[in-house]
This record gives C-alpha cells, structure tokens and sequence, in this order.
C-alpha cells in the first residue's frame, strides 16, 4: 500500500492516491469528509479554517460504494484558490507581467519554517514556492488517506483514536483515561474544545491558548495515539527497516512541526530499573498471551504484542508567528522581521487528529503486506486464522 499527496495551499485543489487498498471495502466520502471536519476543529485554529469547508471527492478506486482495488484517487477543492488565481496560476506568465511584479512574494524566511533551506535547495528566489507545499495543509490529504486506512483496519477489528496530553505545558492526569474503552476514550475527546480527554485540565489549555494569541505567539504540546486491536508480531525484528516502532515513529516525525516520539512510558524508562519497565508475560483460555502492563506500549523487539499501541509525539509551537523573530531578506541580505502568514496560535488539537490518521495509515500497510489482501474476505479470513494461531501457541 502507498500513499502519495499533491497540492499547494492556495492552490486549485489537494489530491491523494491510494494503491495497494483490497477490493470489496466499503467506502463512501461521507467517511472520509467527517475525518477532514475533526481535523478543521479544536481551540486555537486560525482564520483559515473559517474559508475552508473541505469536502472530499472520490473520484476513481470505488464503486458503488465498495473498492475495486485499483487507486483510489481523493480531492479536496481549496475554496480559498479564488482569491489567489493570480498568485498561484498554473499557467505561464503573460509578456506583460514580470516576475517580480507578482503580488505576496516572500523574501523574508520565517525562523523555524522550511522556507530558507527550502528555497536554497530547490532554488526559489520567492519562497511562497516553498512555504505553499511546505504548509500544514498537506495534512488535509493525509487525513483524507487515513480515514480510508481506519475504515479499513475497523473491519478488521483494530480501532484508532487520538487526544491531546499536553498544551503549553499544562498536562493532562492520564488517571482519567486509564480505565475508559477507546469508545469511552473517543466520545469524551470527540466532545472537548481541545481533543482532552481530561475535563479538569482543557479549560486551562484554552485559557492558554487564548493567552499565547493575545501576545502574538504561539503554543506546542503532546499527542497520544492508541491503537487497540492489533494483532500480535506485526513488524519484524529481523531486519532494522521493518520494526514496526521504527515505522511508526517515522510516521509521526513526518507530520509537520513534530519533533519528538515515544512508546509507552516512553523517556521514563531513562529513570527507572529494568524490573519497572518490562511487561511481564501472562497467559489464559480466554486471551491467550497478554501483558501484566503495558509499559512498553505494545511494543518488543520491533513487533506488536497484541496489547494496546500507545504513541506520543511532540508537536512544536507554530513558527509563524504574529510577533515575527528576526530574520534576513535573501535578496538585500539586510535584517527584517520574518514574513507573517495566517496562523493558528495552536494546532496541538488538529494535530492530534493528523497523528492518529498518519499511524492509521502505516499499521494498515503493516497488515496489508502481513495478509493476503487483493479482497476483503480472503484477508479477513487469514487474520483470524493468525489470530486463533497465536492465541494457541
């Protein structure tokens, strides 16, 4: 299974394509439109989200409402583009204009964007050429991508969901969600402004969200994504490249602004003895192999355990900031201030979304390329055949 995205952020539209899905899959755009709406969500989104009402076409891989196992082509029109036709034409300028009579031209790099380095490698002298790829709008397709890959994985019995622990330091009590089903789990972050699964802490996360926005800055935080369901030795620990907590870590670094990852207790484990991480091994008629814990987030040797997935990541605060950081123009070399473009003083809740979608994607490849999977039935019936396999062993 592959996933590719393409678009710009002000430009005409944002494509997906999906190759490697089985056929017979039931599929509609409502599943995937509902997905895009969550991502549009949560406190401290900026104005951009008001323009948008993004809404996905399907336009080949399905029929009737079932995959056919060819490539699923996704889009989602920017509704935006119509006040930036001039600025982001496809097509070539006319002998009239000159290029650097184009208006929202970009010369000023903003401290901590892809712009600088951006425009260095691919030769940009007006780095909007790097900013309007670079831009977190790409997560509209990977959400698009990934709503296809739950809806997948859900009939195979693995749910997904995702909540925010962390917003500028104000940290969520995980005794809150401890003893909660990823149902349970899922309505109560569904209902909250921040994607919160702990009512006590997400008034003061919007009160600091609504802080960083009236100074002109920006705010980062912590995502958790769990996955239930998950047969176990998905992965590999026989080659480096297919441990499955390798793969999904780099799934969660490839989403913008992220810049950590852990697994279950994650960077604790730095401060505690062996005896205190490691899950002890139990079995029974009922469940089979299970853990006594699951401090290491469903997670051994680069393969799954069959317990819950549990992954964080770090999300940095937003580069584009209202009070811009200094900067130099790359044409006068002179200091500026960078460049301001809308923004969102937080994107921690959205980014919760995105995490949960982008590790959706990667575990349905895992099990994709684990079981026969030209159809629907035929994987469905090798999986529970492992399962029952693995349960006996």
């Amino acid at each position: 299974m592959r996933v590719l995205t393409a678009g710009e952020s002000h430009g005409p539209e944002l494509t997906a394509i999906i190759e490697g899905l089985p056929a017979q899959l039931p599929l509609t755009a409502e599943m995937i439109t509902k997905e895009l709406t969550r991502r549009q969500g949560g406190h401290g989104r900026g104005r951009r989200m008001q323009i948008e009402k993004d809404q996905v076409v399907i336009s080949s891989g399905v029929r009737h409402g079932k995959t056919l196992g060819s490539p699923i082509t996704l889009t989602v029109v920017n509704d935006d583009w119509k006040h930036w036709t001039s600025i982001m034409g496809i097509e070539p300028l006319s002998d009239d204009i000159r290029p650097e009579d184009i208006k929202r031209q970009i010369t000023r790099p903003r401290p901590g964007h892809a712009d600088l380095v951006g425009g260095i490698k691919f030769g940009h002298r007006d780095l909007r050429n790097v900013l309007e790829r670079s831009s977190a709008r790409e997560t509209t397709m990977r959400v698009a991508a990934g709503a296809v890959a739950k809806q997948f994985l859900r009939e195979l019995g693995i749910n997904t969901v995702a909540h925010v622990v962390e917003i500028g330091g104000i940290v969520a009590n995980s005794t809150t969600t401890s003893d909660l089903t990823i149902e349970e789990l899922r309505t109560r972050v569904e209902a909250d402004p921040v994607y919160c699964a702990d009512p006590e802490v997400s008034s003061d996360m919007v009160a600091a969200i609504d802080d960083a926005k009236g100074r002109g800055d920006t705010l980062g935080g912590v995502v958790e994504v769990v996955i239930e369901g998950c047969p176990p030795g998905m992965g590999s620990y026989a080659q480096f490249d297919r441990k499955l907590d390798g793969r999904l870590a780099a799934a969660m670094m490839s989403i913008n602004a992220f810049k950590g990852v852990e697994f279950g207790i994650g960077f604790e484990m730095a401060k505690k003895f062996g005896s205190d991480v490691h899950d002890e091994i139990a079995w029974s008629k009922e469940q089979g192999y299970y853990r006594k814990s699951n401090r290491l987030g469903g997670l051994e040797g680069g393969m799954s355990t069959g317990m819950p997935i549990i992954i964080r990541g770090v999300m940095k605060p937003i580069p584009t900031l209202y009070k811009p950081l200094e900067s130099v123009d790359i044409d006068t070399k002179e200091p500026f201030t960078a460049t301001i473009e809308r923004s969102d003083p937080c994107a921690v809740p959205a980014a919760s979304v995105v995490a949960e979608h982008v590790i959706a994607t990667e575990i349905a490849k895992v099990i994709i390329e684990e079981f026969r999977s030209f159809e629907m039935n035929g994987l469905k019936a090798d999986l529970e055949e492992y399962r029952l396999y693995a349960k006996e062993f």
